[in-house]
This record gives structure tokens, C-alpha cells and sequence, in this order.
């Protein structure tokens, strides 16, 4: 990061369906002009589409506006282009750990520190709120040093 362009946050989830477009929104509405924010999932499940239909609207209940998200899939371009890679789980972060390799690149860590973001996919509408207010409750340490 330079004093001349925002902070670069990539947040990363399986699919990019429910958690890692949710933390960008959240990111990017609470960081303003000091981030750019992008998702992206490990696999290409959902690539193209939009983010889960009750992710949206529970998202949209907490003022977060998804119905713009379509999915990618995390490439070595988007690690490159990150100044810090925030993971949703321990899993998701080690495979972001065995793409990268050994190459030095963005700061990789887990969104919540040492917990993993509950992921929704398949539980009930409430597993979406509690992800919301867990992805809320984290945001705070990664926009600081912005």
C-alpha cells in the first residue's frame, strides 16, 4: 500500500456465494475511500453468478447491498493485486497459503483472527444473520490502519 492508492483487501470464501462477498461489502462500506475491496472463492463453483439469494437478503436487512456480486475465482493475478488476503476459515486459508507458495506476496490471515466466519451455506436463514454479525463484528481490525 501507498499513500497514493487505497488499502487492497481480498476476502476469500469456497465459492464466493455468501461469506467473502458479504465481508467485502462490509469492508467496503465501513472503509470508504481508504479500501478497494474484492472477493473471490477458492473453488469455481460459483463463478459468474450472483451471491446467494438469502445472503442477499439478509444482507441487504443490515444495509449491505450484494445484488451487484458475481462470483470469481482467486488467481495469482488477484493475490498479486492485494495488500492483505483475509480468508473466512482455517481451510480456505491454507489453500490460499499452498497457492501462493513460497512467493512473497499479500499478508494472508483469518478474517476473525484465530476463529473461522460460521459459513451459512445449506443451514437456515438464522446461520445468514449470524454470519452478518459475525463478518460486522470483525471488520473493525482490518480498517485501523486505514
Amino acid at each position: 500500500m501507498t499513500a497514493d492508492r487505497p488499502r487492497r483487501i481480498l476476502t476469500v470464501c469456497m465459492g464466493c456465494h455468501c461469506r467473502a462477498p458479504l465481508a467485502a461489502a462490509v469492508l467496503a462500506a465501513r472503509g470508504g475511500d481508504a479500501v478497494e475491496v474484492r472477493s473471490a472463492g477458492i473453488r469455481d463453483w460459483h463463478v459468474g453468478r450472483g451471491a446467494h439469494p438469502v445472503m442477499i437478503e439478509v444482507a441487504a436487512e443490515h444495509g449491505y447491498d450484494l445484488s451487484g456480486h458475481r462470483g470469481v475465482q482467486v488467481s495469482e493475478g488477484l493475490l498479486a493485486w492485494a495488500d492483505v488476503v483475509l480468508a473466512m476459515d482455517a481451510r480456505i486459508l491454507e489453500a490460499l497459503r499452498d497457492l501462493a507458495g513460497r512467493k512473497s506476496g499479500p499478508e494472508l490471515k483469518l478474517y476473525l483472527g484465530d476463529n473461522d466466519v460460521p459459513d451459512p451455506w445449506e443451514k437456515p436463514r438464522e446461520a445468514f444473520t449470524e454470519c452478518v454479525t459475525a463478518v460486522e463484528a470483525g471488520a473493525h481490525q482490518h480498517l485501523e490502519r486505514t
